[in-house]
Formats: structure tokens, sequence, C-alpha cells
């Protein structure tokens, strides 16, 4: 069993601070930001960051759902891991300045491959398409933090 991995980035021009802010407030903005391939989104424990534990339906193919319950933490500034509960899947999120009023804002989700031939279609297909899911997440990010935006629904 290997370990799987997903990764994308966006430069998004707003300030560092308000995408972190955006990205931690489970209670608010992050439900705006979840695409139709996330449902029954239900904030258990917190709400803003460190100590929150969120839970989702995560529709990553026609087949394949995963129920995720996600404690949150805050290892570092700038940083937000999920982990969790019922999987070996963790997602780290991490917001850096990127210049002037510009953030970077990175998504990793790591966790342990199937074996076999099932392991390779995992391992060959599952990044690229929770890229695109998360690639959308952070379009709305944008699109909620970025001036002149933050109407986006």
């Amino acid at each position: 069993m290997g370990q799987v991995e997903a990764t994308t980035e966006r430069i998004i021009a707003a300030d560092p601070e308000e995408v972190f802010d955006a990205l931690a407030d489970y209670s608010g903005t992050r439900a705006k930001l979840l695409p139709e391939h996330f449902s029954e989104y239900e904030v258990r424990e917190g709400g803003d960051g460190e100590g929150t534990l969120v839970h989702w339906k995560l529709q990553a193919t026609s087949k394949r759902v995963r129920d995720c319950l996600l404690e949150v933490s805050e290892p570092s500034t700038g940083q937000l891991v999920e982990k969790d509960r019922n999987s070996s899947m963790v997602t780290t999120w991490t917001v850096t300045p990127a210049g002037e009023g510009r953030a970077k804002a990175v998504v990793t989700t790591t966790w342990t491959g199937a074996t076999g031939i099932g392991g390779f279609f995992e391992r060959t297909f599952a990044p690229k398409g929770l890229a695109r899911i998360y690639d959308a997440v952070l379009g709305r990010l944008a699109s909620e933090t970025e001036k002149g935006g933050g109407a986006a629904s």
C-alpha cells in the first residue's frame, strides 16, 4: 500500500490573513467554498480553525463517496490540517504571502492507497480528480476573498 497524494495551488489577490481566515471559518465561509462534490456538511465542534470537528461526504467519482469526519489543527502559522477520523486521509491547507496583497494557497491531500490493480488505478486517477475538486474550492476561495468579489455564489 503506497501513499497517494494530490496537490493543487492558486495565487489569490487578497491578503494572506483574509484567505486563511476564510478557510478556517468552518461555521461560515467554508460551506460556501464547497462544490457539488461535498454533501451533508456539518460542524460538530468548534467552527473556527484549531479544535473544529467537521463532517461531510465527498463524492470523488460517481461510485466513490467518502464519509469524512475531520479534526482540524493549526500546527503552524498559515496552516490548517484536517485529519479524517474515518480513514488515513489528511488534507493540509497552507496560505503564504505571494507579494503585495497576494496569497499563495496550496492544498495537499494524502492517504494510504489500495493494493493491487485497484491501487494502481487509484494512484493513477484519484490525484487528478481530487486536484480538480480542490481547484474548484480554491476558485471559490479566490472569489470570496479578492477585492471586488465576495458576492459570488
